[in-house]
């Protein structure tokens, strides 16, 4: 199933499913299975901990956050998929910003966790069939798909990766 297949897109999440072209969903998953590539790697590790503003996080954080949320949107997408009807809780991303602990990682091996976790994805939506697909649920009073949930995945990883490239990447440049 394709980004369009969605319908109406659910508010908030729209941001981050319309970072995604209108393509199908494993094929977008796997497009996307690497943070970054080896040269924006690099960048980001000359760029140790630099933000480009003060209180914004640094690359590493923002790496951090990324695999956070692939984490918690995965899980809503299987209990969603698994036909839990479950009212779902919102996160506070800055709640956990304040905890990642993302300084003692390198940026090495927070790419590595989220290919790992991202294959790990990819090879969790291969198993959903198009009615599971379809299958909604609701989290912080939105009703979304488990379609939508995946689309959520790659884009807001296509979203902070860009802010990446065009916020800090300049420093160094």
């Amino acid at each position: 199933m394709k980004r369009s297949d969605i319908g109406q897109l659910p508010p908030f999440y729209d941001t981050y499913i319309n970072q995604v072209e209108d393509i199908e969903i494993l094929r977008a998953l796997e497009n996307y299975d690497a943070l970054m590539d080896d040269e924006s790697l690099q960048k980001c590790n000359m760029l140790g901990d630099t933000v480009y503003q003060e209180g914004k996080w640094t690359v590493r954080d923002i790496f951090q956050h990324i695999i956070d949320t692939e984490r918690i949107m995965a899980y809503r997408a299987l209990r969603f998929a698994r036909n839990d009807k479950t009212v779902l809780a919102g996160f506070d991303e800055n709640l956990f910003g304040a905890e990642m602990q993302s300084k003692h990682k390198s940026v090495n091996t927070l790419a590595i966790e989220f290919n790992l976790l991202r294959r790990a994805n990819t090879m969790m939506f291969k198993e959903f069939k198009h009615e599971i697909l379809r299958r909604k649920g609701f989290v912080n009073q939105t009703e979304i798909s488990v379609l939508a949930l995946g689309f959520v995945l790659v884009g807001h990883q296509k979203h902070h990766t860009r802010v990446i490239k065009e916020k800090y990447f300049p420093i160094i440049d």
